[in-house]
């Protein structure tokens, strides 16, 4: 088994592998698709703002039970949309590259299977679904159990190896397609892309020094290491802040910085104030471009803390991408693609996305397997002696700086989180009083009968949820029918109560041996129908009693011609109902259930107890008590 012994991904990483279908794939035509994946997908990876490590492909030899391939792991740290950015690029690069089949996991494991929880088949588990899920030709694939296996209902049954699954999937990969609910539920999680790109991205003000402004300038992703660099910080790393010997908070402009909304998040929620030998200080809060200083501020510490654990090798890496054939095809890519935006050839903007194009070439492209990783300091300081600062035309710039974007994203109200929560849960959001009309308390009754049948193991109860299970029933004529075949009764009725009854009965003799000896001598003699004679006598003489009492009263019964719930929502279960009968009706066991039930929920008061757990783990999913709602309101006011 190939994941026996196999090092997991870090955590917050995730891994992706591409392998040749056909299992045929060498290491000539892997690279191919390296190459031809970087410059098809150039427009995406080239604009975007990574939190901790860029999307990058690279080719890995054949080890063990693993074919050779291309790959990488992609540490995402605190934004996971990084994560399935990624499974939306495997996803295409699947389809656009048919020959190729994508395998994705991190340290939780098959977190595609995990998104889609709700819906997978039950032989599925973590123990048996290593090597089974792929992209193929853009669509998800599940590898089910062997023939013999599944027969044999062994769920433990070892995963197959990826050469086998690949072969599997070459031949007949229809068959293999995961089930609707399940492909649905992990394309609704990435959806929205590639336009959810621009979506992520929060562009704010900033007052930052002129030598930040020149590199971002060059290298707009260096915003999201020193974002970490501040986030992260510890006391050592403010040592240096307390000097700033590369960035000193002379000569600092307004400029505006793109960030993405989980690194902004992070840098104004930092509670800070700077150290007086810094020399940067800050505006009194009420000061309109207060946030930007600030940020500016933050933002500089981080870019002097990232400078400060630079090596201070001489730096002499750099290589010319321009004379690297791939490069001309990448760039060519570029401009069919409309990456520059008509932008004219030597403005401003069209050099800024060159330059981040040119970094991403350089960083995830022409970057050999074998080479050094430099460290984001290594690359500001190289940045500073090989970028001209022209702090006059950043002046220029600053008097008209487009405006900067809402944060009111922000703060999220418990409203705004409850709309959140039904979206991801597929739920409409009806008005109270529609809810109320519409809502069948049937399913209710019939969810908590399905509940009580199933049978609990080891492992737990198992909770009816699939809405394909056929509803329990219980047929009380065909059962009465097959017990008089079974006794011999031609017209007596007797139905399950009876049998309780007889039981109890029966088990209230059992501690006078004599009389129980003599009993079962008698009942030998005792023809079935004088012994249903007997207990329908002794059942009504119990009932003549209790109709004297209130034992009866204090449930709800059944109309004359009506059916269980729908029928009796409208009858009133005070004590005075039914009294009027001179022969007791039978009990409604749905209603009973359902009031009590509701009694249940309503003492819960909003919080979570039992009835709304159970309810909720099988679907059902309780209206608000609008008549509690409106006696608080009524008290309040």
């Amino acid at each position: 088994m190939e994941g026996i012994g196999r090092a997991a991904p870090a955590e917050d990483a995730v891994r992706y592998r591409l392998f040749a279908a056909a299992g045929s794939g060498g290491e000539a035509l892997l690279r191919r698709c390296a190459e031809g994946i970087a410059v098809r997908f150039a427009p995406l990876l080239a604009a975007y703002i990574w939190q901790r490590q860029p999307f990058r492909l690279r080719y890995v030899p054949p080890r063990g039970e693993t074919p050779a391939h291309i790959g990488g792991t992609t540490l995402f740290g605190d934004n996971v949309e990084d994560e399935w950015f990624i499974v939306y690029l495997v996803r295409e690069i699947t389809r656009e590259f048919p020959g190729l089949a994508a395998r994705i996991d991190d340290n939780d494991g098959e977190f595609l299977l995990i998104e889609a929880a709700d819906f997978l088949p039950k032989w599925l588990n973590p123990e048996n679904s290593d090597n089974r899920v792929f992209f193929y030709k853009g669509e998800l694939h599940i590898i089910p159990l062997s023939e013999t296996h599944e027969q044999e209902r062994d769920l433990s049954a070892a995963s197959p190896t990826i050469s086998q699954a690949l072969t599997l999937l070459s031949t007949c990969s229809e068959e293999f397609l995961a089930a609707e609910p399940i492909r649905t539920a992990v394309y609704k999680r990435i959806s929205g892309y590639p336009e959810k790109i621009q979506a992520s991205f929060h562009r704010a003000h900033c007052y930052l020094p002129a030598g930040i402004v020149a590199v971002l300038r060059q290298r707009p992703s260096l915003v999201a290491a020193a974002v970490q660099a501040f986030y992260l910080r510890d006391p050592v790393d403010l040592r240096a802040c307390r000097s700033f010997q590369t960035f000193p908070p002379d000569n600092r402009v307004m400029t505006v910085v793109t960030f993405t909304k989980c690194l902004y998040a992070q840098l104004v929620q930092q509670k800070f104030v700077p150290d007086r030998r810094s020399g940067y200080t800050l505006p009194l809060p009420s000061h309109p471009q207060y946030k930007a200083y600030e940020l500016g501020m933050k933002l500089a510490h981080g870019f002097e803390i990232l400078c400060s654990k630079c090596s201070k090798v001489s730096p002499d890496s750099k290589r010319n991408v321009l004379s690297d054939p791939l490069w001309v095809r990448f760039l060519s890519s570029l401009k069919e693609k409309n990456y520059f935006k008509g932008e004219m050839e030597g403005s401003a903007k069209y050099l800024e996305l060159l330059h981040m194009a040119e970094d991403y070439f350089q960083q995830s492209v022409a970057k050999p397997e074998s080479s050094v990783e430099v460290s984001p300091g290594d690359e500001i300081v190289t940045l500073l002696q090989t970028t001209t600062i022209d702090l006059k035309e950043f002046e220029r710039e600053a008097a008209c700086l487009p405006p900067e974007d809402d944060d009111s994203w922000l703060e999220i109200t418990p409203d705004d989180l409850d709309q959140m929560l039904k979206e991801a849960r597929n739920e409409s959001l009806p008005s109270s009083n529609e809810e109320e009309q519409k809502y069948d308390l049937e399913p209710v009754a019939e969810s908590m009968k399905a509940f009580v049948s199933k049978v609990s193991t080891h492992e737990g109860a198992e909770m009816p949820w699939s809405s394909d299970e056929s509803h329990v029933t219980f047929d009380v004529d065909s059962f009465t029918k097959a017990l008089d075949r079974i006794l011999g009764a031609d017209s007596e009725e007797l139905d399950s109560d009876d049998l309780d009854e007889e039981e109890e009965f029966d088990f209230s003799d059992e501690d006078d041996e004599d009389l129980d000896a003599e009993n079962q001598r008698q009942d030998q003699k005792v023809s079935p129908n004088e012994l249903i004679g007997s207990l329908k006598s002794y059942m009504n003489e119990m009932d003549r009693e209790l109709a004297h009492t209130n034992v009866g009263k204090s449930f709800i019964t059944q109309k004359k011609g009506a059916s269980s719930v729908n029928a009796t929502m409208t009858q009133s279960a005070g004590p005075d109902s039914g009294a009027e009968d001179t022969e007791l009706t039978p009990v409604d066991v749905d209603m009973n259930l359902v009031a009590n039930l509701l009694e249940s929920y309503s003492a819960q008061s909003g919080l979570a107890g039992p009835t709304s757990n159970i309810l909720q783990s099988m679907g059902v999913y309780l209206p608000k008590n609008a008549d509690h709602v409106g006696f608080d309101k009524g008290a309040t006011e």
